[in-house]
């Protein structure tokens, strides 16, 4: 397993990624329920599909080759990470955009604190929807644990994630992280 935490974010994209894609391509059952109560497996895709050329088009970044939908949910976000990979390896990447609610920001640091890491959650949501365990970096979801944590109520305050679920103590890493950002630790078990 590669450990993320070491890797630029274009490297920490291409291997997030390739889990999410390899997972993607072990799904049977599209229409199964996942983690997150509002979503089937597809629209775990289709919410990584929509959100990020719409965030991104704020900062004036164009996707270009972006899907715009994943009617198609293996395909759609290959052809997505297609899309993204080539921006993080063209030589602009680290180039500064203005957000309007995170200020002045490299793309690529962007593109790497919430997509990339987005991307790796929901690669365990769109896992445990099929009865999948997803072999995801537990020193990388350490780090994601700690980030979220310290932005204290604000984060469910956001309604982008449930509340925390207590896990016992010498819980994994991963399970640890998914249980705080509220998904049932024995979802899809």
């Amino acid at each position: 397993m590669t450990e993320l935490s070491t890797l630029s974010p274009a490297e920490r994209h291409r291997a997030a990624a390739a889990t999410f894609a390899g997972v993607a391509a072990a799904i049977t059952d599209w229409d199964a329920q996942t983690p997150v109560p509002e979503w089937k497996a597809r629209e775990v895709v289709g919410h990584l599909v929509e959100w990020l050329p719409g965030f991104l088009g704020m900062t004036g970044v164009e996707l270009p080759g972006a899907p715009s939908d994943a009617a198609e949910p293996a395909a759609a976000f290959g052809q997505l990470t297609e899309a993204v990979q080539a921006l993080l390896d063209a030589p602009d990447a680290s180039r500064i955009v203005s957000t309007q609610m995170f200020g002045d920001k490299p793309v690529d640091g962007l593109i790497d604190q919430f997509y990339t890491a987005d991307v790796f959650m929901h690669t365990w949501d769109l896992a445990r929807s099929n009865g999948i365990t997803p072999d995801l970096d537990p020193v990388f979801a350490r780090t994601l644990h700690g980030g979220l944590e310290a932005m204290g109520p604000m984060l469910q305050q956001s309604g982008q994630f449930g509340a925390p679920i207590p896990v016992p103590d010498g819980t994994d890493e991963v399970t640890a992280l998914m249980a705080f950002i509220g998904r049932a630790p024995d979802f899809g078990a």
